[in-house]
């Protein structure tokens, strides 16, 4: 059964947070990306950092890691990757990573403040800096923390088999925005062994059979980590995904809400995802 764009966007309009009604409008109504930055501008702090829950998890004022990550997740997929917020983020980001050019997972300070209970500092490199590494690689973005991280991210990929639940698939991000193509692809070819026979992995620490499926994995078609999945995995996860469409329109999540507005703002957020990963494949 086809899913209902229509009940989507209602869904959207009525419950997701502006930055997420902005993207909509990008996607589906032909609005200009500068919509989406204007919005994205909120979030900043004086330090060049995101904060102010962009990361719905970590309701702190303060910029986080998992904040940069996820506007420059945003900037890219509405093509902004030149805008200064991205050299901002950079400066910032190479502020707070570790001598190695790893990056913590979250930092001290959202402790003062309402997080999930999984949002607790890291001492050592997280596989955020998988994610970062791969995005800024993507803007050819130059400094000295990223290719530390870079070198951070080619040795953790040495030992594949620590690479679990999300560390996988921050790690297929960085591969499939790797410059080193003839490098990038072998390596996620060695990495084929992470997955079950559906093509997903589960998440350590996570809910009940929570679980990252192939889409999530690996959710643009063209991409190297492509290679990993078969015609028939991707085809039942794109009908597991319209099958997932509330009644009210909108899809939910299989991690833990903790919060009322956790929730809504998660709601939202996946329910855009369903929905432009739908099209993208040709299934609205």
């Amino acid at each position: 059964m086809s899913a209902d764009l229509s009940a989507a966007r209602e869904f959207i309009l009525t419950n997701a947070r502006l930055l997420d009604r902005r993207r909509a409008a990008v996607h589906f109504d032909g609005d200009a990306p500068d919509t989406v930055v204007q919005v994205l501008r909120g979030y900043r702090n004086p330090d060049g950092g995101l904060g102010h829950a962009l990361e719905p998890d970590v309701r702190s004022p303060h910029s986080e890691t998992t904040s940069a990550l996820h506007g420059l997740e945003v900037l890219a997929e509405i093509d902004a990757l030149d805008e200064q917020m991205v050299a901002d983020l950079t400066s910032w980001i190479s502020g707070v990573a570790h001598p190695d050019g790893g990056v913590p997972f979250v930092l001290p300070s959202a402790a003062q403040y309402p997080h999930a209970p999984w949002m607790v500092p890291s001492e050592k490199g997280s596989h955020l800096t998988f994610g970062l590494a791969g995005v800024l690689a993507a803007a050819a973005v130059r400094s000295d923390w990223l290719d530390r991280a870079t070198s951070w991210c080619w040795e953790r990929l040495q030992q594949p088999d620590e690479l679990s639940g999300y560390w996988l698939k921050f790690a297929l991000d960085f591969l499939d925005n790797c410059p080193d193509d003839a490098r990038a692809r072998p390596t996620i070819q060695q990495l084929s062994g992470l997955l079950r026979e559906d093509g997903t992995v589960p998440v350590p620490g996570g809910t009940a059979d929570e679980k990252l499926t192939p889409l999530t994995l690996s959710p643009r078609p063209g991409r190297p980590s492509r290679a990993l999945f078969t015609d028939t995995q991707l085809s039942d996860d794109l009908d597991r995904l319209e099958s997932e469409q509330q009644d009210d329109g909108g899809w939910t999540f299989d991690f833990l809400g903790w919060s009322p507005a956790q929730t809504l703002e998660w709601r939202g957020l996946v329910t855009l995802q369903a929905v432009t990963t739908l099209h993208t494949h040709d299934r609205l």
